[in-house]
């Protein structure tokens, strides 16, 4: 998808009144409701704790919790590109107890891993929890005032300049190829365990930059302890109005969005997804959650399920095309 089809495709998603609203659309109704849950739901969230999708499970998780009257459990399964946590999903049994709260790191995956040990379409898209907007940090120490000083630092000195990433082939990984190759600039990427792991690596001096996402990097950014110099998504971060995205600082081709979404086992019962489905959209829409998410920097994504399974094999599509001309190999 290109990035004016992807933002059409958001554009048209946010026009929709309200989650809750599509929540009505669904083909789910009250009177067809099945028994489930009868017991707790387990969400596997294949990265860190503290990730931007962790934080936003919790948050969410907490809220379903008490509308469904089930424990939600947060279980972290990080490594191997996303891949040990997705493959626990994929195989789960279809009963609507196992599901799966991934990022955009989802639609990278089957570009850069050759062996998966289970097939995408064992996983089905049910809900986006936001967009999270993605910001390029520094130390400020470094001293640039804006992107285009960076650039110019980078191009004088090739071979010096590297950057971090939460794992190989994870979203932040594809995110700073994407912005080198449209700044024709070298950079040594370092890949690390996690979102927090990446942030200190720049916060400590020893990475350059790293595509942070907004969730994560907040609170460093409020305390001074990072800069930030530019938004990769398409449109400005509501929480941070001031600074610039990648392209209108002048690096068209450099857009990348990240958000973060619920999956379920492809097999699960269409009974069962819808409900979760539903559910999802209303915690999503209560008050109290909205403004803990808004808080945290990130902004509603009202897609239904059908809408957010088109965003999902779009962005696999593109991504392929994008692992290929950075060169990018895992395994």
């Amino acid at each position: 998808m290109t990035p004016i089809s992807r933002r059409r495709l958001l554009a048209a998603a946010i026009a929709i009144p309200s989650i809750a609203r599509i929540a009505h659309t669904q083909a789910w109704s009250q009177g067809s409701a099945p028994s489930w849950p009868t017991k707790p739901i387990h969400v596997i969230v294949p990265l860190t704790p503290g990730s931007a999708s962790d934080v936003m499970a919790r948050i969410v998780g907490d809220r379903l919790s008490a509308t469904l009257g089930q424990p939600v459990v947060i279980e972290n399964r990080p490594g191997a590109g996303n891949t040990i946590g997705m493959s626990a999903v994929a195989k789960a049994d279809p009963d609507g107890y196992t599901i799966l709260v991934n990022s955009s790191t989802h639609t990278v995956t089957p570009a850069t891993r050759s062996n998966l040990g289970f097939e995408m379409s064992d996983l089905a898209a049910i809900v986006p929890l936001g967009n999270v907007p993605v910001v390029m940090v520094f130390n400020p120490a470094r001293g640039y005032k804006k992107l285009g000083d960076f650039v110019a630092y980078a191009k004088a000195n090739p071979g010096k300049i590297n950057y971090a990433s939460a794992g190989a082939g994870n979203s932040s990984h594809l995110n700073g190829e994407r912005f080198r190759l449209a700044a024709g600039i070298e950079a040594v990427h370092l890949p690390f365990k996690g979102a927090p792991e990446a942030s200190t690596e720049v916060l400590a001096g020893r990475a350059d930059f790293y595509f942070a996402p907004l969730v994560n990097a907040l609170p460093l950014l409020k305390d001074g302890q990072l800069q930030a110099l530019a938004v990769s998504g398409s449109q400005r971060a509501s929480a941070l109005p001031d600074v610039p995205t990648t392209v209108e600082s002048g690096y068209p081709n450099s857009e990348y969005n990240f958000w973060v979404g619920m999956f379920a086992p492809a097999k699960v019962s269409a009974d069962i997804r819808g409900r979760l489905y539903a559910e999802t959209a209303k915690a999503l829409a209560d008050p109290a959650t909205r403004e803990k998410l808004v808080a945290l920097g990130a902004d509603p994504m009202p897609l239904d399920s059908t809408q957010f399974e088109a965003l999902v094999q779009s962005e696999i599509r593109t991504n392929i095309e994008i692992v290929k001309a950075a060169g990018i190999k895992v395994n």
